[in-house]
């Protein structure tokens, strides 16, 4: 029996790859035909099996499927892929000559974008598909955004430092190249990965964003390459971003044992499913970005010398606040926007001096630090004006010029100012040990992974503390 007719095995760079089933081959070629004229790739299944096989061997971005088949009827498809882990991972328009009300309801319930009945209309199959393909699209980029609570990705400022790296980004976005991001807690290097996605040939692709840090090191191949266990599959987060974009946040906290399967399928640019014994193909820019120094990390054996090379072929520091203060004014006013416009927190304005005051803040936690301020001082603070008091009193937690500790602010509600004495209690701890994290985490009683974890959530870079 012939394998299922395929499209060129290349993965085009911004095509989303259909994939149509139906047991008649004067539809298959003709859908085919029109799909591929109007710029999607295209894969044609004659029965079910065929079905299961394409969709194993490569994940599509949407699947036409045919409800009356001579071997399993597309709505047994349908059950079996809402049932893997997961659920219907990607949009599902069901075709039928023969179909009914209930079998359309029962389509619907199982997760199938929308039903079309045949004869086809052309126009109407092709508009259908074009919805389904931007309602899945702005789902993910929804979620996406959600996670990190943008709404607006931009690299804000007018300075020349900012302009000239907005130049530069856009410069590198343009060629499909893989990148290294770097920069300070803080420096936003999220917003900067989606800028770089937003201005690349890829923008139409998906966008997956992935926090390493999340993942334990039982579940990174799982997360990373999918599953494949008796048919049921579980597509990866590589699969997932194929044509597109694959942004890996936290690198350095990939386990040695990941980082040696991840560089693998990198290398050969196809990789097995955990349970699979098939490889699949991958068509995918990575973008992965860090806090920490890769090339000491490297030196200490932390991290692999193969994969940091092959993950730095371009790479990108993000420049701290401090660097370009005097976009500050503006940043200010954009986060009390923000704010005001999506929180409903009420409204008030920096006075110049206070103004002033920030532009001469060092902001060790950027971009975030400066965010985060604003939403305390709205919903904290009272009058419409923020002079320079309370701008020196929410700064006031560490006398930088003395190393001194000041008493924390009893206005903050109990959750900030437990963070205040932490952040307060654990820059003590770095001083006293020059800023050796091993040495403090001893002191404190915690694991250094630990103490790791809570130095980026408090916005602490050792780094910054070891010459006091």
């Amino acid at each position: 029996m012939p394998q299922p007719e395929q499209a060129a095995d290349s993965l085009l760079t911004g095509v989303p790859y259909i994939l149509v089933v139906d047991d008649e081959p004067d539809i298959r070629n003709l859908v085919r035909e029109i799909l591929e004229d109007e710029g999607y790739e295209v894969a044609v299944a004659e029965n079910g099996s065929k079905a299961r096989d394409a969709r194993r061997a490569r994940r599509p971005d949407l699947v036409l499927l045919d409800i009356w088949m001579p071997d399993v009827d597309g709505i047994t498809l349908l059950k079996e892929w809402s049932k893997e882990e997961g659920g219907l991972s990607i949009p599902v328009i069901m075709m039928s000559g023969h179909g009914t009300v209930e079998t359309a309801v029962e389509a619907t319930r199982l997760g199938a974008y929308d039903f079309i009945e045949k004869p086809l209309s052309l126009a109407k199959l092709l508009l259908t598909i074009e919805h389904a393909l931007e309602a899945d699209k702005l789902q993910r980029e929804n979620l996406g955004l959600r996670k990190q609570g943008q709404t607006n990705i931009e690299l804000l400022g007018k300075s020349a430092t900012m302009q000239n790296f907005r130049a530069e980004v856009k410069r590198i976005a343009e060629h499909d190249t893989w990148i290294l991001l770097s920069g300070e807690p803080g420096t936003e290097l999220n917003a900067t990965a989606q800028y770089l996605h937003q201005h690349s040939k890829r923008k139409d692709r998906p966008f997956i964003d992935v926090n390493v840090a999340s993942l334990s090191a039982d579940n990174v191949a799982k997360e990373l390459f999918g599953t494949e266990v008796d048919g049921n599959i579980t597509y990866g987060l590589l699969e997932q971003a194929n044509g597109g974009t694959l942004y890996l946040h936290d690198m350095s906290d990939m386990d040695l044992e990941s980082q040696a399967r991840f560089f693998s399928a990198l290398e050969k640019k196809s990789f097995i499913r955990i349970g699979g014994n098939e490889a699949v193909n991958i068509h995918v820019r990575i973008i992965a970005a860090t806090y920490r120094n890769l090339q000491k990390l490297v030196a200490d054996g932390h991290f692999r010398e193969d994969l940091y090379y092959q993950l730095n072929v371009v790479p990108i520091n993000i420049p701290a606040l401090r660097d370009h203060h005097e976009d500050v004014p503006e940043l200010l006013n954009y986060y009390i926007n923000h704010f005001v416009e999506q929180d409903n927190l009420p409204y008030r304005k920096f006075s110049m001096a206070a103004q002033n005051a920030l532009r001469n803040h060092r902001w060790p936690g950027n971009l975030r630090e400066l965010k985060n301020l604003v939403q305390r001082l709205l919903i904290v603070g009272a009058g419409a004006e923020i002079d320079v008091t309370e701008i020196n009193n929410a700064l006031g937690q560490v006398d930088e010029s003395s190393g001194s500790l000041t008493q924390p602010d009893f206005n903050l509600p109990l959750r900030e100012a437990r963070e205040q004495f932490e952040r307060n209690y654990i820059i003590h701890q770095l001083k006293l040990y020059k800023g050796s994290v091993g040495k403090a985490a001893k002191a404190i009683g915690l694991e250094r992974t630990h103490l790791y974890r809570k130095l980026r959530a408090l916005e602490i870079d050792p780094k910054h503390l070891d010459s006091d």
